[in-house]
């Protein structure tokens, strides 16, 4: 009985955690949210899906201590950082070139950003991140278990589960997001300003990105 007491108590406790962090508002919701409503509900979950898949990359990289070269080393983190804040920077920039393309107007259907290219984005812009690397390196040890032994299997399944949690949530939160999408869909001129504003938002996560350090 105390053994399912005590395994009751560590999961509630694992799963509020992984819960809290991806429900509290962060840059890769924000920009999750951005993309959902610049390209509507499939590009939205396509950047999620995206964004889980290069979360995944840095929790293979845990389990097998790759990642601790970004945290101990200032060369690689700042290589990995200044990519991914160029690339997020370079999004941005197209977002703003867009004029409204990003956006399933009749003039531009052929121009917007299609799911699979979504998807393709998200997936980098999450690998390039080496705060993702550095937080599921922190964050699971602290719910492995030593006397299961099996670590490396161990931090593997706990940080899928975390993904999964994001899954859903982000889902969620895309689906609402969504909504917002029929308006200017039918609105040149607010596609026109809401590209400006998607742009605004991924050249600012660029330069976030740019100004962190591995300590912050």
């Amino acid at each position: 009985m105390e053994n399912v007491v005590e395994s009751f108590s560590y999961w509630t406790l694992f799963f509020t955690a992984a819960l809290a962090i991806n429900i509290s508002p962060g840059p890769d919701l924000l920009y999750i949210l951005s993309r959902t409503i610049a390209g509507g509900r499939k590009v939205g979950v396509a950047s999620s899906l995206g964004g889980c898949t290069g979360a995944l990359v840095h929790v293979f990289a845990a389990a097998l201590g790759l990642s601790v070269i970004l945290a101990t080393s200032a060369i690689a983190f700042s290589v990995v950082k200044y990519i991914g804040a160029a690339y997020l920077v370079y999004l941005g920039i197209r977002a703003f070139l867009a004029q409204g393309a990003t956006f399933d107007t009749i003039e531009s259907k052929k121009q917007k950003t299609t799911p699979w290219q979504a998807f393709k984005q998200g997936t980098l812009v999450d690998i390039l991140n080496p705060k993702v690397a550095i937080f599921f390196m922190a964050f699971l040890p602290q719910f492995v278990r030593p006397e299961l032994g099996h670590t490396t299997v161990q931090i593997i399944l706990l940080g899928g589960l975390v993904i999964a949690v994001a899954v859903v949530v982000e889902f969620v939160f895309v689906m609402a997001a969504a909504r917002t999408t029929r308006f200017f869909r039918k609105n040149r001129r607010a596609s026109v300003w809401l590209d400006h504003l998607l742009g605004s938002v991924l050249i600012g996560l660029g330069l976030r990105l740019a100004f962190l350090d591995n300590h912050s």
